[in-house]
C-alpha cells in the first residue's frame, strides 16, 4: 500500500511539472527544482508578504496591495480562516472582509501572485487558530492527528476552498494568480506530542492535498518530514542556515517575522530594519530564492478574532505597512531598496549555486557566476560588534558589524543592510504628532448608560453540581460566564479568606453583589490564583464570579482542549475551618444581559433601555456606555483613544472594533528606543512603551463611519471614564532624511557595465501616497547635528532650503543628488551629509 501511495505522489509531481494550460490565455505552469520555483519554465526570485484579508476592509485592499507592489513584492501570502468561513457546520460565509475570492482577484488585478495557505489550521494569533469551535464538539474528535472525524472535516474544508478557487479560475494553470498552496501549518513544532499518529497524519495531509490536483506545488512550513512532492519551508527570524529535506527542493522562507505580535500587559516589540534587511540578504546570499514577510501588513483583530490568551486587538506587527495602512518608514523604503538590489542579481542567483569564500573571522562572501568572469556577490560580516574591512577580488570593502553588502557585478556595492538611506517618519506610529492630526474630543458628548446586572439575570440560566469548564459551557458565543452560588455562615466565621483558582483568563468577584476582587493571567500563562479577605453576613450570602475569556487558545500541542474558567473556590475561616465550594451546586449564566439585549446594535440606539442624565457614572464596573461623535474630517482611517478606559469592548455603528484593556500596564523596565540591531533578534530584545498599556489607540476604518453623528457603544468591565475618549485622523506627516557622501547611489540607477562609483548618492523624500510635500523645515549640507526632529547646523553648513523647496514642494516624491559638484563644497576634505526635514499634507 505504501509503495502505491509513493508512486501516486511521483506521478502527481510529474503532472505538476508538465502541466499544460488549456483554460485561457495567461495561464502558467508552476513547478520547482533545487534552486527555485519555476514558472512557465523559468526560475524565479520571489519576494512575498503576508496580508490577511479579514484584518482590514475590502475598500482598502487595493491600496495596501499597491503599496506592497511598490515596495518590491511579487507575491501576497494569506491564510484562510475556517471559523469565519464556516461559522455553523455546512453554512458558508464569503462576504465583506471574508470575501476570499474578491481578495485573490484584487491581488491578481495588481499584477501580483498569491500563496494561499489553506491549512486549515492557521495559528496566526487568531481565535482558536482558525478552527471553528463546533469542530470541538463532534463526538470522538481529536485535532491534527490521525483521527477519522477530524480528517473527514479537514478534507471537506480543504476540498471546499480548492474547488472554490477552481470555479473562479484562480489557480495559475487556469490563468489565475495562485502559484502555491499550503496544507497544515507549523505542525513540525508540535508533531512529537502526537507520537506515531502525528507522523501518519503528516503523510495523510500531504496525500490529501496533492490529491486535490491544484496543479501548483503544496507547502508544509516548519515540517522537516514533509513527504515528496510537498515543499518543506522555514519559519523564523533567520533562515540562512535552513536546508530543505530533499536536494530536489528549493530553499524557501514562508515566515520572516517583521516584528512580533502584541499581547495585553506586555511592552510593544519592534524589529530594527537593519536586522530585518540583514536576515533577508543573508537568506538570498546563502541560496534562498523565495522569502515572505510575516507580516507585510498586519492590520487589526476586529471583533473577537484575536486569539488567545490575551492577544491584543492591534496586529500591527511592526510591519512595513502599519495597522492603519500607512507606509512605515524607514522599514518600507529600506526593504524596497533591498528588493531592487536582489533583483539586479536575479540572473546570477538563478544560474548557479553559490560559491562560498571565507574572508576572515565571521566574514564571508558568496559568489554567483553566470560565466567565468561574470558574477554577483554578497559580502557578509556576521560579527555582532566588530566592523571590518575585507579584500574581495582585489578591492577593499568596509563591512559594518551585522551587515551584508550586495555587489551585482562583483565590484560595486549598491546596498548595505546596515546603511539606511531611505526616508524616515518622525515619531512613533501613525498618530504620534498632534501637529499632523485632526482630533475630536468626546468630552462634551451626552452619554447614556446601562448598568449590567450582577450575577444571574435571565431565565436561560442553568444549575449544575461543581465548577464547569468555561468553553464547554459558552461554546465561545460570549467571552463571559457567570458562576453563582450561596454561602451560609454562622457568626463565628464571618471574616474569611476567599481563594479562587482559574484556568484563565480573568475574573471579577462579587460578594453580596459588591465587587471585592479582580484577577487575571497573562499571555504566557493565562491561569491565575486570587486570594482576598472578605467579610460575610451572618446567614445567607451570594457569591458571583464573572469569568472572562480574552481569545481562545490558538497554538501549541493539543491546544484545542485547553480550558478556561474557574476550577476551585475555597473559603478559609479564622479558625482554619476550610469550606470547599468547588463541588457545591452552582448556577450558571452564559454571557451578559447587555449582550442578550443587543446593546451594541445601532437599531437600539434610541431604546428606552438606556439611561440618560447629568450624573454619568464613571470608574464603575459592568457599565455599557452609548454616545455619538462626528468623525474627524479627512479621508483616512480613524484612531479611537481609549487610554482613559479600563477593560472591555467597543463598537462603532454596530461594528466591533475589538477588545480593549487600557488598565493592564506593561512592566516598567526593559524598554529602549534605540535598540542595537547587531546580534540575534528575539521578540524581547527591542521593546517600547514600558509602564504603559500595550494598546490605547483602536482602529476605525473610514468606511465604518458616515457624515454626521456616529454611534459609539462601549461595554466597560472594570471602570473607566468615557468623557476622556477622543477620535483622530492623520492629515499629514513629518518626514526626514539624512544621507552621507559615502553612501551607495540608489539601486534604481545601477545598470550592468555602468561605472557605478561615478554616480552620487541621493537624499530622497517620500510622502504617503496621495499626499504632497507642503513645507521644508530644515535642509543642510555639511555636518548637521542631531537626529530627525532635532536637526541643527553643524560646524560645516551650507543652507539647502531653497534647493529642496524648488525640487520638492508640491511633489509626492523627490530626490536630490549629493555631490560637491552639484551642491558646492562648504568644507573640502570633510565627509559631508545632507539632512532634510519636511512636512507632507493631504
Amino acid at each position: 500500500m505504501e509503495s502505491k501511495n509513493s508512486l501516486a505522489l511521483v506521478l502527481l509531481v510529474v503532472s505538476i511539472i508538465t502541466c499544460t494550460c488549456f483554460v485561457k490565455a495567461g495561464c502558467s505552469t508552476v513547478s520547482y527544482d533545487h534552486r527555485a520555483l519555476v514558472i512557465n519554465g523559468k526560475r524565479r526570485i520571489l519576494q512575498s508578504g503576508s496580508i490577511h484579508y479579514p484584518r482590514t476592509t475590502p475598500e482598502v485592499w487595493p491600496d495596501i496591495i499597491s503599496k506592497a507592489k511598490e515596495g518590491g513584492l511579487d507575491v501576497i501570502e494569506t491564510y484562510v480562516f475556517w471559523n469565519y468561513h464556516e461559522p455553523v457546520k455546512g453554512q458558508y460565509y464569503f462576504e465583506g472582509r471574508f470575501d476570499l475570492v474578491r481578495f485573490v482577484k484584487t491581488v491578481q488585478e495588481a499584477g501580483l501572485l498569491v500563496h494561499l495557505r489553506i491549512g486549515p489550521y492557521a495559528c496566526a494569533e487568531w481565535n482558536y487558530g482558525g478552527f471553528p469551535l463546533w469542530l470541538h464538539f463532534i463526538p470522538g474528535i481529536q485535532f491534527r492527528t490521525t483521527n477519522g472525524p477530524f480528517k473527514e472535516q479537514m478534507k471537506r474544508f480543504l476540498t471546499k476552498i480548492v474547488n472554490l478557487m477552481k470555479e473562479e479560475n484562480l489557480f495559475a494553470s487556469q490563468g489565475g494568480p495562485i502559484i502555491l498552496a499550503q496544507v497544515e501549518n507549523e505542525y513540525g513544532n508540535v508533531e512529537g506530542s502526537y507520537g506515531i499518529a502525528g507522523e501518519l497524519y503528516v503523510k495523510w495531509a500531504a496525500e490529501t492535498a496533492v490529491g486535490l490536483n491544484t496543479s501548483v506545488p503544496w507547502v508544509m512550513c516548519a515540517q522537516e518530514d514533509a513527504p515528496d512532492p510537498i515543499l518543506n519551508t522555514c519559519n523564523g527570524f533567520y533562515c540562512d542556515r535552513f536546508t530543505p529535506n530533499s536536494p530536489s527542493k528549493p530553499k524557501m522562507w514562508t515566515e520572516n517575522y517583521s516584528g512580533w505580535f502584541l499581547a495585553f500587559g506586555y511592552a510593544v516589540p519592534y524589529r530594527p530594519v537593519e536586522d530585518l534587511a540583514f536576515a533577508v540578504a543573508r537568506f538570498f546570499q546563502t541560496g534562498g530564492t523565495f522569502q515572505n514577510y510575516y507580516m507585510y501588513f498586519g492590520g487589526t483583530n476586529f471583533g473577537k478574532t484575536a486569539g488567545g490568551p490575551l492577544v491584543a486587538t492591534s496586529y500591527d506587527y511592526d510591519a512595513p505597512i502599519d495597522e492603519y495602512g500607512f507606509i512605515r518608514q524607514p522599514k518600507w523604503g529600506h526593504l524596497r531598496n533591498l528588493h531592487k538590489s536582489i533583483k539586479h542579481c536575479e540572473e546570477y542567483l538563478l544560474s548557479s549555486d553559490p560559491i562560498h569564500q571565507q574572508l576572515g573571522n565571521n566574514l564571508e562572501a558568496h559568489v554567483y557566476y553566470k560565466s567565468s568572469n561574470n558574477c554577483a556577490a554578497f559580502l557578509a560580516n556576521y560579527d555582532n560588534s566588530s566592523d571590518a574591512t575585507v579584500t574581495f577580488h582585489g578591492n577593499l570593502y568596509f563591512l559594518p558589524a551585522w551587515s551584508v553588502s550586495i555587489l551585482p557585478d562583483c565590484k560595486n556595492v549598491i546596498f548595505n543592510s546596515a546603511k539606511v538611506v531611505s526616508p524616515r517618519h518622525l515619531g512613533d506610529g501613525s498618530f504620534a504628532h498632534s501637529s499632523s492630526l485632526n482630533e475630536i474630543s468626546l468630552k462634551q458628548t451626552m452619554w447614556s448608560w446601562y448598568k449590567e446586572e450582577v450575577g444571574i439575570w435571565g431565565n436561560n440560566s442553568f444549575t449544575a453540581p461543581g465548577l464547569l469548564e468555561q468553553i464547554q459551557s459558552t461554546k465561545d458565543t460570549s467571552d463571559f460566564l457567570w458562576y453563582s452560588t450561596s454561602i451560609n455562615v454562622n457568626h463565628q466565621e464571618k471574616d474569611v479568606t476567599l481563594n479562587i483558582e482559574s484556568l484563565g483568563h480573568a475574573a471579577l468577584v462579587f460578594v453580596n453583589k459588591r465587587l471585592v476582587a479582580f484577577g487575571y493571567g497573562n499571555h504566557d500563562d493565562a491561569s491565575f490564583s486570587l486570594t482576598e479577605k472578605i467579610n460575610l453576613n451572618e446567614g445567607n450570602n451570594t457569591l458571583d464570579i464573572l469569568s472572562m475569556m480574552i481569545g481562545v487558545q490558538n497554538y501549541g500541542p493539543w491546544f484545542d482542549i485547553q480550558g478556561a474558567g474557574i476550577y476551585s473556590v475555597v473559603l478559609l475561616g479564622q479558625s482554619d475551618v476550610k469550606m470547599d465550594l468547588s463541588y457545591e451546586k452552582w448556577t450558571y449564566q452564559v454571557g451578559l444581559e447587555g449582550e442578550y439585549l443587543g446593546l451594541d446594535r445601532a437599531d437600539l440606539a434610541n431604546s428606552s433601555l438606556w439611561t440618560r442624565g447629568t450624573s454619568l457614572p464613571v470608574n464603575k464596573s459592568l457599565i455599557w456606555y452609548k454616545g455619538t461623535f462626528v468623525a474627524p474630517e479627512g479621508k483616512g482611517p480613524i484612531a479611537l483613544n481609549l487610554a482613559g478606559m479600563g477593560k472591555g469592548q467597543a463598537w462603532v455603528n454596530g461594528q466591533s472594533i475589538g477588545r480593549y484593556w487600557s488598565a493592564y500596564l506593561s512592566p516598567s523596565k526593559g524598554c529602549t528606543d534605540n535598540c542595537d540591531y547587531r546580534g540575534t533578534y528575539d521578540p524581547f530584545k527591542c521593546l517600547k512603551k514600558c509602564g504603559q498599556p500595550a494598546q490605547s489607540l483602536y482602529h476605525i476604518p473610514r468606511t465604518w463611519v458616515h457624515p454626521g453623528e456616529n454611534l459609539l457603544v462601549l461595554h466597560e468591565e472594570l471602570g473607566g471614564n468615557p468623557s476622556t475618549i477622543s477620535a483622530s485622523t492623520r492629515t499629514g506627516q513629518e518626514i526626514c532624511s539624512i544621507v552621507s557622501e559615502d553612501d551607495p547611489p540608489p539601486a534604481d540607477s545601477w545598470k550592468p557595465n555602468l561605472e557605478f562609483k561615478s554616480l552620487s548618492p541621493e537624499v530622497r523624500l517620500s510622502c504617503e501616497q496621495g499626499w504632497k510635500i507642503t513645507s521644508v523645515k530644515f535642509a543642510s549640507f555639511g555636518t548637521p547635528a542631531g537626529n530627525c526632529g532635532t536637526f541643527s547646523p553643524g560646524y560645516c553648513h551650507a543652507d539647502m532650503l531653497d534647493i529642496v523647496q524648488k525640487a520638492c514642494i508640491g511633489q509626492e516624491v523627490c530626490s536630490i543628488s549629493i555631490s560637491a559638484a552639484n551642491l558646492g563644497d562648504p568644507c573640502p576634505g570633510f565627509l559631508k551629509k545632507f539632512a532634510v526635514e519636511a512636512l507632507c499634507s493631504e
